[in-house]
């Protein structure tokens, strides 16, 4: 945790972006690192957990981090949270809260409340199409014999 805490502050000294810092451990060993670099990569994705994510697979050549634990400077927001669950590691650690970094101005409450929210109801205008043609897809990729499952 430790380590996660302190990129998180050399990130913010160095100006690279938000104050958030993650790490990836397997067997006892940091494997992977990641650090907020939305504004110096101009994507709204780059959170800390999300580059360390993606660190640790490439590492590991495999989208699952069974057998791995993630240790975050902060509670994850809800893209990391999904992240972290399709990547399946074995525990969650963060040192500060949700709350914490609301406090700092990274408010993500409103993203939770939209997800209650029925899509026609979002800030985001949102609307749905095509399903059908889009549950053919679903139906192609159950009959796929060869797939490689998640």
């Amino acid at each position: 945790m430790a380590e996660a805490i302190r990129l998180a502050k050399e990130n913010v000294e160095q100006l690279k972006g938000g104050p958030f810092g993650a790490v990836i451990v397997k067997d006892g060993e940091i494997i992977a690192r990641g650090v907020n670099t939305v504004t110096a990569d101009n994507d709204p994705t780059a959170h800390a957990e999300i580059n360390a994510i993606r660190n640790a697979a490439k590492k590991l050549g495999n989208f699952q981090l069974e057998d791995c634990e993630i240790y975050s400077s902060c509670e994850p927001c809800p893209m990391c949270l999904g992240a972290i669950y399709w990547a399946r590691p074995a525990k969650l650690v963060f040192a500060a809260t949700k709350q914490d970094a609301a406090d700092a101005g990274f408010d993500d409450s409103f993203i939770y409340r939209e997800l209650s929210l029925p899509a026609n109801e979002r800030k985001i205008p949102t609307s749905q199409r095509m399903r059908q043609e889009a549950k053919k897809v679903f139906s192609l990729w159950n009959q796929t014999e060869n797939k490689i499952e998640y």
